[in-house]
């Protein structure tokens, strides 16, 4: 079981954030490492990749890093913690979530098909931002009439809910800022 868990737990694709050919400034090493700081597709998860030599990557860059041959990346460092991102890193991590989140789109409509209770008093839903118990009942109510197919499905049959790409960015960046008690997306 322990092993099984483990391997769900590995990323197979990351969009890099930010390429440091050199390594971080404040390393002491004489031979410094390339270092790419990574948001891995799957699991959400911030990585340190390092690539493989004479390799130059590019923010937004998609990039394998499963357990086949790896043509750019030569192994993962290890996750690190969103504080540790660089400048660069930071100001492409919405933008790579935005990407995320429309190219799976499925996937996260999927989590309005099946969101569940979490308690007597607390919906999977309600933990959404700008989403309360009205939009919570809408779409409970919508969804049991038949499943939403897209983003704009979504939008057209709830009245006045907020765009839901939008709340589930800003849910994901809340999560990943360790801001939320639950983790509905990043694991």
């Amino acid at each position: 079981m322990q092993q099984t868990q483990q391997k769900q737990l590995k990323e197979e694709e990351a969009i890099v954030l930010d390429f440091l050919p050199h390594g971080y400034a404040y390393e002491k090493a004489n031979i410094k490492t390339s270092i790419a700081q990574a948001l891995g597709i799957a699991h959400l998860s911030i990585l340190e990749l390092i690539p493989k030599k004479d390799v130059y990557l590019q923010p937004q860059q998609k990039v394998y890093i499963g357990d086949g041959k790896r043509e750019e990346i030569h192994h993962i460092k290890g996750k690190i913690e969103i504080s540790k991102l660089t400048s660069t890193a930071k100001a492409e991590l919405k933008h790579a979530i935005e990407k995320m989140v429309e190219d799976n789109q499925s996937r996260f409509v999927e989590f309005f098909n099946k969101a569940q209770p979490l308690s007597m008093r607390m919906h999977q839903l309600e933990l959404l931002p700008g989403l309360g118990k009205k939009h919570m009942w809408e779409i409970i109510e919508k969804r049991k009439e038949k499943p939403f197919v897209d983003f704009k499905d979504l939008q057209e049959r709830v009245k006045l809910l907020p765009n839901p790409k939008q709340v589930i960015v800003k849910r994901i960046l809340s999560e990943l800022e360790g801001k939320e008690k639950y983790s509905l997306f990043a694991k």
